[in-house]
């Protein structure tokens, strides 16, 4: 048959059967066992996947192929879109996180309070390591849950990348299936909101598409960046938004940024979207980090020694799904190899892993380390104040600045209130005379120096 009378599905359908052999079984088996064929869009395929993480992966590594594999068959098409469909069953060997299912708006074969449909088991409050970069958000999305009303509407939790946003709203929708089974709940990616409403107005079947999402008691959109620069999207989004709102419904949503700094969103809807409680999930903190990890090996019910928490706790700073996925790999290396988990093995089998992660210390994580450490303000670096409880950690941090960064003393000056360069250079001869005889400040800037280094 003439590939110009292939119907895009069928087209598909022959791709996918030779997807291992084009590139690769590990491929093939971590990324795209799961893609669906979802339209054509007049030159344009949509596949999709089950997870926001296997669908950026898969943009960054196999598209360009993948497109060119199409292209042979059918030059007619342009463009590959992978959407994140929810109701697609994870097929990968990978970990993934798992999103709250949402049936097409024309099927409606799932009820509309189905709470656990796609929905991670381990993302639970009770599995959820509090602390002080992620208490605010936490306590917040707990009232959430526990409350009928609550006086914050919405709630929008944000931050970046595998800080625990999307923990905390699973928890919100696992705590309601338990506790009131009779709420309806609808979770899923703003990117699944746009394609639905744009199939909804494909299908003139709009007034569904709106009685479905305004007839809940939670709606749960994540990543709702997405939709910048989509006004269409946008407008539907800011009347479903208004509508619950005004039935005194709960809205959670969360971005990768906060309300006031989101571009390509109109103004009344940043507006909304900042209505309610705006809760920031600071990166991790190295407590916070060591924590999770704890809790991890604890439910594993596994023996790792401390001195390797310690270690990853120091190193993988990034974000909380790869220190996990780190420690994962770990103890599937154990398993497979054999041997204990030491130091170096640990070294050993992360070392592309923490190449990634190295540290390039600036004067400004110095300073807040330092403001952190002698609970001072990190403005008081810049301050001219000479009362000893802040010119004495000002010092530390100029002299660490010298130690651990290539800036020159101009330079470092300059960072620190404009100061001289003769201020620096005191600066540093005091931090080491002082250190010759005060072990309390000697162990102090050790330990900075370590964190800082790692």
């Amino acid at each position: 048959m003439n590939a110009h009378t292939y119907d895009q599905q069928a087209i598909w359908r022959d791709i996918a059967v030779s997807l291992q052999e084009i590139f690769g079984e590990n491929a093939y088996r971590g990324w795209l066992k799961s893609l669906r064929f979802e339209e054509d869009l007049g030159g344009k395929v949509v596949l999709s996947v089950p997870t926001p993480f296997i669908r950026d992966w898969i943009q960054a590594r196999y598209l360009s192929k993948l497109l060119a594999c199409w292209q042979e068959k059918s030059p007619d098409v342009h463009a590959i879109d992978v959407i994140v469909n929810d109701a697609v069953p994870v097929l990968t060997d990978e970990p993934t996180q798992a999103p709250f299912m949402m049936p097409d708006v024309e099927a409606r074969k799932a009820p509309l309070n189905d709470h656990t449909a796609g929905l991670d088991p381990r993302f639970t409050f009770e599995n959820f390591v509090v602390g002080k970069p992620n208490e605010l958000a936490y306590a917040a999305a707990r009232r959430v849950a526990e409350t009928d009303q609550v006086n914050f509407n919405p709630l929008f939790l944000y931050g970046g990348v595998g800080l625990g946003k999307t923990h905390l709203m699973h928890a919100v929708a696992w705590h309601l299936h338990i506790h009131r089974k009779d709420r309806k709940v609808i979770y899923m990616s703003a990117e699944k909101f746009m394609y639905q409403f744009i199939r909804a107005l494909r299908n003139k079947n709009i007034i569904d598409f709106r009685e479905y999402f305004r007839s809940v008691d939670v709606l749960m959109i994540d990543d709702v960046q997405f939709i910048s620069g989509k006004e269409s999207t946008q407008e539907e989004f800011f009347h479903t938004f208004n509508s619950l709102v005004d039935q005194k419904k709960q809205i959670i949503l969360s971005a990768d940024k906060s309300p006031s700094e989101m571009q390509g969103i109109e103004e009344r809807m940043r507006s909304r979207l900042g209505w309610g409680l705006v809760a920031d999930i600071h990166p991790t903190s190295y407590e916070l980090r060591l924590g999770i990890l704890q809790s991890k090996v604890e439910k594993l019910d596994v023996t790792i020694p401390a001195e390797v928490l310690e270690f990853l706790a120091y190193k993988i700073t990034s974000n909380i799904r790869e220190l996990e996925g780190a420690l994962n790999r770990i103890l599937a290396h154990v398993t497979l190899v054999g041997g204990k988990v030491s130091l170096e093995t640990t070294q050993q089998v992360l070392k592309d892993l923490l190449r990634a992660n190295e540290r390039h210390v600036t004067i400004e994580d110095i300073q807040r380390q330092v403001a952190e450490h002698f609970n001072v303000r990190t403005s008081d670096m810049h301050s001219p104040k000479r009362l000893r409880c802040v010119a004495r950690p000002r010092q530390v941090a100029m002299y660490l600045s010298k130690q651990l960064t290539t800036r020159s003393l101009p330079e470092i000056g300059k960072k620190f209130g404009g100061r001289d360069h003769t201020t620096v250079m005191h600066a540093v001869k005091k931090i080491e005379e002082l250190k010759l005889g005060d072990i309390s400040l000697r162990n102090d800037i050790d330990l900075l120096s370590r964190i800082l280094s790692n």
